[in-house]
C-alpha cells in the first residue's frame, strides 16, 4: 500500500444521472419525482443560444420551487470558451437556494479550467456567505482533456467525479462515427484463416475501452466517481444495457440517462444483486472469524479470500446500504 492515501470524494449514489434541459420547464417535475438518483439541469447543449437567458431563469425558480426530495441536484453550465459561462456561475450562486450540490463543467480541457472556476465559485460563496460547498462533476470530452486527465481529476478539492462525453471526444478525436456511443462495425479484427478454408470470424471491438479505462483511473487514483456518458439511441435499451455493463465492469459507477426510459436500466446495471450482497456479507464474516482466529487468508467455496476480497466485499454492501437509504 503506498504511502499516499487517496482521500474519497463525497459519497453520493450515482448510478443513474438524468439530463433535463434547463429550457423544458415542463420536464423538471416529473424528472423529480422518477427514480434518477442525479439529476442535471442543462444550460449547454440542450438549449438553442436564443434560450440560454431564459433557461437559467428556469433552473434558478427551479432549484429552489421544486421537491427534489433526496436526489443530487447538479447544473451543467456552457462551456469556459462561451461568454454564457461566467453569467451561468454569478447568477447560479447568487440567486438560487442552497439545494443545488453541484455544477457540471463540460469540456475541461487542462487543470487551470478547473482552477478559474474554483476560485469564482470560492469568492461567490465567501461573499454571498453560502453554507453549502459546490462539488464538481467534469466532463471529459475532448482530446485535450484526456490527455490532461490525471492532472484535471486532482485540479480540485471541490472535484466530485469524472464523466466520459463521448460525442464530443469522438468529434475532437475525429473518429469516425456519428452514433453517441455504442460499438461501430468497422473497430473490429478478423480472424485467422483456418486450414480448411471457409468464412473467417469477425469480431466487433470496443472503440472506446481506452478512453473510458483511462477515465477510470484517473478518476479512482484521485478518490473520485467515474460515470459513463450518454448513449443515444434510446430506442434501443438492450444496446444501452450492453453499454452500461461493460463500463461497470472498467470501474465505473453510473452512467447517464438522456431519456427517462435509460434511468431505470441503469440503477439495475449498477446495482448489485441480491446474490452478490448476500455473498459479499459471507466474505466479510469469514475474513472476520479468519481474522479471529489468526488467519491472513481463508477459502471460500473454495476461492481464497484475503484484505482485496474485504474491500471488494465492503464496496458492495456499502452500495447495497446507500440504496436501501435512498428508498
Amino acid at each position: 500500500m503506498s504511502f499516499t492515501i487517496v482521500e474519497q470524494t463525497t459519497p453520493r449514489l450515482n448510478r443513474s444521472e438524468l439530463a433535463v434541459p434547463g429550457s423544458q420547464p415542463k420536464f423538471f417535475e416529473k424528472a423529480a419525482k422518477g427514480d434518477a438518483d442525479v439529476i442535471f439541469l442543462d444550460l449547454e447543449d440542450a438549449v438553442a443560444p436564443d434560450d440560454k437567458e431564459a433557461a437559467r431563469k428556469n433552473i434558478i425558480e427551479a432549484i429552489g420551487d421544486v421537491d427534489w426530495g433526496n436526489k443530487t441536484l447538479s447544473v451543467r453550465i456552457n462551456g469556459l470558451d462561451t461568454h454564457y459561462m461566467y453569467r451561468d456561475v454569478v447568477d447560479l450562486l447568487e440567486q438560487a437556494s442552497e439545494r443545488l450540490d453541484l455544477i457540471m463543467i463540460p469540456k475541461v480541457g487542462t487543470p487551470a479550467d478547473v482552477y478559474a472556476l474554483d476560485m469564482l465559485v470560492t469568492q461567490i460563496e465567501t461573499a454571498k456567505v453560502r453554507t453549502k460547498r459546490i462539488g464538481f462533476e467534469l466532463i471529459i470530452e475532448t482530446a485535450l482533456g484526456m490527455a490532461n486527465v490525471e492532472a484535471i481529476a486532482g485540479a480540485s478539492k471541490r472535484n466530485e467525479s469524472l464523466h466520459f462525453g463521448v460525442a464530443d471526444y469522438a468529434a475532437s478525436t475525429k473518429a469516425r462515427t456519428t452514433a453517441i456511443g455504442g460499438p461501430n462495425p468497422d473497430y473490429g479484427v478478423l480472424a485467422d484463416e483456418g486450414e480448411e478454408g471457409g468464412e473467417r470470424a469477425y469480431f466487433w471491438g470496443d472503440m472506446w475501452h481506452y478512453a473510458t479505462a483511462r477515465m477510470v483511473v484517473a478518476a479512482r487514483a484521485a478518490g473520485l466517481r467515474p460515470i459513463d456518458g450518454p448513449f443515444g439511441d434510446f430506442s434501443d435499451p438492450d444496446g444501452y444495457t450492453a453499454q452500461g455493463n461493460r463500463a461497470a465492469v472498467l470501474g465505473c459507477e453510473g452512467k447517464w440517462a438522456i431519456h427517462p426510459s435509460q434511468v431505470t436500466l441503469a440503477n439495475e446495471i449498477y446495482s448489485p444483486s441480491e446474490k452478490e450482497i448476500e455473498k459479499a456479507k459471507r466474505i466479510l464474516q469469514a475474513m472476520e472469524k479468519a481474522q479471529k482466529e489468526g488467519h491472513g487468508a481463508v477459502a471460500l467455496d473454495g476461492r481464497l479470500i484475503d484484505i482485496a476480497s474485504i474491500k471488494q466485499a465492503e464496496n458492495l454492501v456499502r452500495t447495497a446500504e446507500q440504496i436501501g437509504a435512498a428508498g
